[in-house]
């Protein structure tokens, strides 16, 4: 991700974005590959294939490091030279007023928790029917990325961003028809299928306008560091977000044990309080620029610069990756300390 950063900083302003876009494309299109891959090796030979493979393949990868094009014996500014251009960077309101959106954004994100057990218990779902969901998740996330690479690139962030969170609040509330039996005359499976399916398309679209935006932050010369705090600081609100999942499935009885004498309730309510979370993302798209050249101007305003902005990013950030170890650890040595089953 560092090396696509700083590659992608060197392209004309007019077509900045397609190396990001062709590089996550491809991998994507890896995972859509794997998946299935995966699911047929594990099936046929068992778990310790699917390990070897998993230690071999990126172990082959490694000579192909001395291909990479590179400028060696170049000056490095020192640790303390990097981190105060960091420092800049973050107070900057170029980089916390729309970093500030993605953080609040992915934050709300608030799923289900209590989704898969819905599909196995109520549902009856084998694994082989959950490993299909998986893969079409895959497949549709990267047509989602291709299809924004081929026609949304040009758009505004902030109408891509409403319409597909609007998008995706209609397929999430769709999720109450299906624990309702409602499905339209389609098989629960097809139903859920195209639910989950659609939903990742709509992720992939999403995914590339944020690491667009996160490449135009980086200073020249510490792109690589700036990129990873921007994406831990975006990736740590998902987090925190899974987090909130686990504590929302005590407010309900959403337990295997409510779900197998037929009380659903829990489950509908879950539901529909999760997706009015996930749209409410959309209430804070005026931080987010609407084009590079918004986000230009934004950097080049001199009076954009506030210590305190800085501040609350950094501590966001960290708090926010803390909070996550703790609730992970907690979910590991003592399950259920938040109340669910």
């Amino acid at each position: 991700d560092s090396i696509v950063a700083e590659k992608a900083k060197l392209e004309p302003e007019s077509s900045r974005g397609h190396l990001q876009s062709t590089c996550y494309a491809c991998r994507f299109f890896g995972l859509m590959i794997a998946a299935p891959l995966s699911t047929v090796i594990y099936s046929t030979y068992g778990p310790k294939a699917v390990v070897v493979l998993m230690a071999g393949l990126p172990a082959s990868i490694v000579p192909l490091v001395y291909l990479l094009k590179e400028t060696k014996d170049v000056p490095v500014a020192s640790t303390r030279e990097q981190c105060g251009e960091i420092w800049n960077t973050v107070c900057s309101r170029a980089v916390w007023q729309p970093m500030g959106f993605v953080y609040l954004y992915n934050v709300l994100q608030v799923g289900n928790a209590a989704w898969k057990q819905f599909l196995k218990t109520v549902l009856g779902f084998t694994s082989n029917q959950l490993n299909t969901l998986l893969i079409v998740a895959y497949v549709l996330l990267w047509l989602g990325i291709m299809a924004y690479k081929k026609y949304f690139i040009k758009w505004s962030w902030r109408t891509v961003y409403v319409s597909t969170t609007l998008l995706n609040g209609l397929f999430s509330a769709l999720q109450i028809l299906l624990i309702q039996g409602i499905t339209f005359g389609l098989s629960p499976f097809l139903f859920a299928l195209g639910d989950d399916a659609f939903a990742d398309f709509i992720g992939g679209i999403q995914f590339l306008p944020t690491t667009i935006m996160m490449v135009h932050l980086c200073p020249v010369g510490s792109e690589g560091a700036s990129y990873a705090m921007f994406t831990t600081m975006s990736n740590s609100a998902y987090t925190l977000a899974t987090a909130f999942s686990t504590l929302l499935l005590g407010v309900w009885d959403v337990s295997k044990e409510a779900m197998e004498r037929g009380d659903l309730s829990g489950m509908i309510k879950l539901t529909a309080l999760t997706t009015l979370i996930q749209v409410s993302g959309v209430l804070f798209v005026g931080l987010l620029p609407r084009t590079k050249e918004d986000l230009a101007n934004l950097h080049a305003d001199p009076m954009s610069g506030s210590r305190i902005g800085g501040f609350i990013f950094l501590f966001v950030t960290l708090s926010s990756v803390v909070y996550s170890l703790v609730v992970g650890v907690l979910n590991i040595i003592k399950p259920g300390w938040a109340g669910e089953s």
